[in-house]
């Protein structure tokens, strides 16, 4: 009954947005498959909503995915060329209706037992400021300082079609990977992410990737995110009719580093995770004392793998 975005009441139920956007449902034949939501049950993607206010439909939904389905529709190409900040907001939006629904059902299963549903301190702040920051959709709004996240997008060859989406929203982590291009993405980590992987994804930018070399990226990004040590921050302040969002950089301190250790049998399970399609079990990628394998960087000459030299399946 409240808008999402607004906070105003709403007076009908039919006042909602579906969670993942109607042209991804129809593209991808998703409306009546099962998505996977935080308690390991399944809903139909269809059934993913979040209510918002016709206004906000009509004057900021509506605009966002008509600018993020054309360039998505065209690949690589203009994907690229799209601000971040409507990638932010696509995604964002896109996570938050996951977020919501996980836990409505959540909220409903403790109702049920005479329980009272409550939110962890910390998920509370995470979310609070994903949700502030998305309120960029309907309020003006600046952003000074480092951008609060990291985006990387990369040219991918696919063999077909795909819709290949995976989020984890406790630290609010990203991947999309569909058409010529994939996205990687931590909605909240105030660039700390994206300028600790900066050098390998350099070395990447002007290369068509093997899918395998896109998962080995969502692998790092996310768990790098984990290895974080510091919460974003920011200040938020008015100023000219508009809201500033100042993000505070993250730096590490004597008694505190910015990341904690990486730590090679950890990222071999979060790589097992990624590269399931093609059945690379943990004791295939990982054997002790040799870092885990890699089709990015050569473990030995640390060159990088040319994507056409990979012989797997994409």
């Amino acid at each position: 009954q409240t808008c999402f975005l607004t906070g105003q009441h709403l007076d009908s139920p039919e006042d909602q947005i579906s969670g993942f956007p109607e042209w991804i449902l129809e593209r991808y034949s998703l409306r009546d498959k099962t998505f996977k939501v935080l308690d390991e049950s399944s809903v139909q993607y269809q059934h993913i909503k979040v209510p918002c206010a016709p206004k906000v439909i009509e004057n900021a939904i509506n605009p966002l995915e008509e600018e993020i389905e054309k360039a998505f529709s065209a690949g690589f190409d203009a994907v690229i060329k799209l601000p971040e900040e409507r990638l932010f907001q696509w995604m964002a939006k896109l996570m938050y209706g996951v977020v919501y629904n996980d836990m409505r059902i959540e909220g409903q299963k403790d109702t049920a037992k005479g329980n009272e549903f409550k939110l962890s301190e910390f998920l509370q702040d995470r979310f609070e400021k994903l949700h502030l920051i998305l309120q960029s959709l309907v309020v003006p709004m600046d952003f000074e300082g480092p951008k609060p996240w990291s985006i990387r997008v990369f040219k991918i060859k696919y063999s077909k079609d795909v819709f290949n989406y995976k989020d984890e929203p406790t630290n609010l982590n990203f991947s999309l990977g569909m058409n010529d291009f994939g996205i990687v993405a931590c909605l909240q980590d105030n660039g700390a992410v994206g300028i600790d992987q900066q050098e390998m994804t350099d070395k990447f930018a002007s290369k068509v990737l093997h899918p395998i070399q896109f998962e080995e990226f969502c692998a790092r990004f996310i768990y790098s995110n984990y290895l974080l040590n510091h919460l974003a921050e920011c200040t938020i302040r008015s100023k000219e009719k508009k809201v500033i969002v100042e993000s505070i950089p993250l730096i590490g301190t004597p008694n505190r580093s910015l990341f904690d250790n990486w730590n090679d049998d950890m990222f071999a399970q979060v790589l097992t995770d990624y590269w399931k399609p093609w059945g690379l079990t943990k004791d295939k990628i990982i054997k002790f004392p040799n870092s885990p394998n890699s089709f990015l960087e050569n473990n030995d000459t640390y060159e990088i793998v040319e994507p056409e030299t990979i012989e797997l399946p994409y």
